[in-house]
């Protein structure tokens, strides 16, 4: 067993009714690394995505966590495990506030989820990793504040903080910074980064700027299944690549304006 690998698939496959959404993929995802998967609309990546969390049961393949097969394993049980998925739709409850969301997150780490008729005492117990998390985020500040008040930006934050509750080895992005303005996506990409420091992150993400300042892999997909893969000098410059996206000439996806020579920023995947 590689111990540098905590994620593999092999021969990965997902067919619906004779459609194939995923083809044959293998992917080795490196401990404490930052990895992307990307490619045009239709590639499958969601699709990849919600195998790898047992949403989605695969056709054919194998998956592989920390050298142990997980294929048959359903989601409650992975979660446990360290692999945590946050949703391309920000997903809290917005009607508790900032420290409330965290303190759930925290009570299910424990078992005891959802235990609301708990004494206001026993879940101040919580408060202090509650607080932690918050500050790792930059939302202490926000603590009483109600999650629907907040800006869209910090409520992808808040969803980071209840993700990193569960204490995950893997954490799966799921579009972070979609929908977001120029000002919300380099918060959440330094938080990524931040983020990304303790643990390895794979991340399905539109935004080739912030791919290319995040990752230290790339894996291309074009109808399901693997183009290329690499870094994102590699990647960029993949003719396939330039491609696959549109279909359009190659000055055409120059990014203006910007350090990175490879296709433009908005590109959507």
């Amino acid at each position: 067993m590689n111990q540098d690998l905590i994620l593999e698939t092999r021969g990965l496959v997902k067919e619906f009714k004779g459609f194939t959404a995923v083809d044959d993929v293998n992917l080795k995802i490196e401990r404490g690394t930052i990895h992307a998967l990307i490619g045009p609309n239709g590639a499958g990546k969601t699709t990849v995505f919600n195998l790898l969390t047992k949403f989605l049961t695969p056709t054919r393949g194998q998956l592989l966590f920390n050298g142990q097969d997980i294929t048959k394993k359903d989601s409650a049980s992975i979660a446990h495990m360290g692999i945590v998925r946050s949703f391309q739709i920000s997903a809290v409850f917005p009607h508790l506030t900032v420290l409330e969301n965290v303190r759930v997150a925290l009570q299910q780490k424990r078992k005891d989820t959802f235990a609301f008729w708990r004494s206001e005492k026993i879940l101040d117990e919580l408060n202090s990793r509650a607080l932690e998390l918050l500050d790792s985020v930059g939302l202490r500040e926000f603590s009483h504040a109600q999650a629907v008040d907040l800006p869209y930006g910090r409520k992808r934050s808040l969803e980071i903080a209840t993700t990193l509750a569960l204490d995950p080895e893997l954490l799966l992005l799921d579009e972070p910074t979609q929908g977001m303005g120029h000002e919300d996506i380099s918060v959440v990409a330094e938080l990524i980064k931040e983020v990304g420091k303790d643990r390895t992150i794979l991340m399905v993400e539109h935004n080739l700027n912030v791919v290319a300042d995040l990752s230290d892999t790339i894996t291309v997909l074009q109808r399901g299944a693997i183009l290329t893969e690499g870094n994102y000098e590699s990647v960029s410059a993949d003719p396939r690549v330039r491609e696959a996206y549109m279909g359009v000439e190659e000055d055409q996806l120059e990014g203006e304006g910007t350090e990175h020579n490879g296709p433009v920023v908005e590109t959507s995947v």
